[in-house]
């Protein structure tokens, strides 16, 4: 039979209930309302009792526990004391260990701080390498900008000064070197700045140089062009009507084109310019630049004229480089203009340009003096024409020389006029004054094409010998006034452009020569001739006033159709006067006779 379930107001189970407490709290929390119901009760002897009964009843067990495990329980103690040995063995291992432990982690600690210590040096180590490189490198590139300084790359150099101290300065600011890299930049730049300038100043000296073979080659293709052109109008009239440089010209010659500045014969380079005009610009020295190659330029040009020339030498050389230079320095100053307007304006070339221009007609007007030549003076303004052909063509304004013509052509015609003047004034004064006689048909021919005079008979019916009514005087001076008018004309043409000058000059030397030479000279010697040679006078200068209405013909249809006077009759003084003094001295020759 199962036994009866211990009531909870049973001591025992009470007792049991409080023993198995799993905790303190537990243990109180039974004990203490246990404790106060017995004693309200008054039953605290039956609690005692209880309380008496259990312990020996717990101790009654635990005797019997003991007596039945005996052997386990002193193997337990003998392990319990087994594991307490090796429990103290294992705290003194531990309490070495933890002394072994607390020596390693202060040299660990002391190894750390070793450790941190050396990181700090050794960023120190880095940041000193890495400001040593900076510094190497700011070094390099200063050394760099010497470097190409001495081998004369000087936009090169500018630009790694640039860089040098825009980028790599500013990573070094902190250090003493920057510094003084700073201030010796702006040393640098006027350093560059003048070898650039050193180096223009040779190219301009060397541009001078060549100046003289860069006009000399100008105006030998101009020539070159004239001469084309005038074939071109031999093989076809129409182009005879166009001048050198007009618009038909140069599309005729296009084909010809030729580069003045890069041929085989020369080559000039304006890449120091422009090299030197880049870094001024890069530098913000522009306007500085530009003042001093002008300074330069015009103390070129004063050295390019020289003090005096001479026109009377045989091949013209000293005029020759005289022009040739001018057109050379005008010429590389036009070109300048035109690839660089910032650094040559247009006013400041034509200032230079009408400066030469001005001083070499001074020049050549004080040399002009000394020359006593007609031919000299042909081929000086033949030069010069040429010269002014050549620099229209680069547009330059030719006015000044223009006007100077006019001026060579006045010396022109009075060095003319003088030398058949004393040519007129030898054929009068040894003149036999006799009728001039001719053997054959070839004399004959040649008389007849060199004088104005129109014989009785037709060519095939005279017979020779043959004697002309004048002497030989009067083939021999229209054989000079066709020589004079030829001269004249030679200074004419498509390159001179005052022709009605020309025109009226001619009319009043010729009326001069043939007035004051011819006619007075022989009205002259009637008074001291023979009777026979007397009237050979008057018979030659009856043939003068037929050569003077022919001559009067003949000047009108050599006028110019430019002139203003073009297409108004001519009348040369000279052949009134010599009507007139003929008529005088025929009435005086017959009332001697009487």
């Amino acid at each position: 039979m199962p036994s009866a379930i211990p009531s909870p107001r049973n001591p025992s189970y009470i007792l049991n209930q409080i023993v198995i407490s799993p905790s303190d709290a537990d243990y109180l929390d039974q004990l203490i309302p246990s404790i106060r119901e017995y004693s309200h009760g008054n039953r605290t002897s039956q609690l005692l009792q209880s309380l008496s009964k259990f312990a020996l009843d717990r101790e009654a067990e635990i005797e019997r526990n003991c007596t039945s495990n005996h052997q386990e329980f002193v193997a337990s103690v003998n392990q319990l004391l087994l594991v307490r040995e090796g429990t103290v063995s294992l705290t003194s291992e531990i309490l070495d260990l933890n002394q072994s432990i607390q020596a390693s982690t202060e040299r660990l600690a002391e190894q750390k701080k070793a450790l941190v210590e050396s990181r700090s040096h050794r960023q120190n180590i880095d940041d000193t390498s890495r400001a040593l490189q900076d510094c190497l490198e700011v070094l390099r590139l200063a050394n760099q900008v010497n470097d190409l300084l001495m081998k004369k790359s000087h936009y090169a150099a500018l630009r790694a000064l640039d860089e040098l101290e825009n980028v790599h300065l500013r990573s070094v600011t902190q250090y003493k070197i920057a510094e003084m890299i700073q201030r010796s930049v702006p040393a640098t730049q006027k350093a560059i700045a003048e070898a650039v300038m050193a180096d223009l100043n040779t190219w301009l000296y060397r541009i001078r140089e060549m100046s003289q073979y860069l006009g000399e080659i100008a105006l030998y293709h101009t020539d070159l062009r004239k001469r084309r052109q005038k074939q071109r109008a031999e093989l076809n009239p129409y182009f005879g009507q166009f001048k050198l440089n007009s618009p038909v010209e140069l599309v005729s010659d296009e084909h010809e084109e030729f580069d003045l500045l890069q041929n085989d014969d020369l080559q000039v380079d304006f890449t120091p310019l422009f090299e030197c005009l880049h870094i001024h610009q890069s530098l913000g020295q522009m306007e500085r630049f530009r003042g001093e190659y002008a300074t330069t330029r015009r103390r070129q040009k004063e050295l390019l004229l020289p003090p005096v020339i001479e026109l009377v030498d045989e091949d013209g050389a000293s005029l020759h480089t005289l022009l040739e230079e001018i057109a050379g320095f005008a010429i590389v100053e036009r070109s300048t203009m035109r690839k660089i307007p910032d650094l040559r304006s247009s006013v400041d070339v034509d200032e230079l340009w009408d400066s030469m221009c001005q001083g070499a007609v001074a020049l050549i007007s004080k040399a002009l003096d000394a020359v006593d030549n007609a031919e000299n003076i042909l081929k000086i303004k033949n030069l010069i024409v040429l010269f002014m052909q050549a620099m229209d063509t680069w547009g330059f304004p030719v006015g000044i020389f223009d006007n100077f013509l006019i001026t060579l052509f006045r010396k022109y015609a009075e060095l003319l006029k003088k030398r058949f003047s004393d040519d007129f004034q030898e054929i009068v004064s040894t003149d036999d004054y006799m009728p001039m006689p001719i053997q054959n048909i070839e004399e004959y021919d040649k008389v007849l094409n060199v004088s104005w005079y129109t014989p009785e008979k037709p060519r095939e019916e005279q017979t020779f010998p043959y004697v002309f009514p004048f002497s030989q005087m009067y083939p021999l001076c229209c054989i000079d006034i066709r020589n004079f008018l030829n001269q004249f004309y030679f200074f004419s043409n498509d390159d001179f452009q005052h022709q009605n000058m020309i025109d009226e000059t001619l009319k009043e030397s010729l009326d001069s020569l043939l007035s004051d030479k011819v006619c007075e000279t022989l009205v002259e010697s009637l008074s001291s001739q023979y009777l026979g040679q007397i009237v050979q006078i008057l018979i030659n200068l009856e043939h003068f006033e037929v050569a003077c209405q022919e001559l009067e013909l003949l000047l009108a249809a050599a006028r110019s159709p430019n002139s203003s006077s073009s297409g108004s009759p001519i009348t040369l003084q000279a052949t009134a006067s010599r009507t007139q003094k003929r008529t005088g001295r025929k009435t005086d020759f017959r009332s001697s006779q009487f």
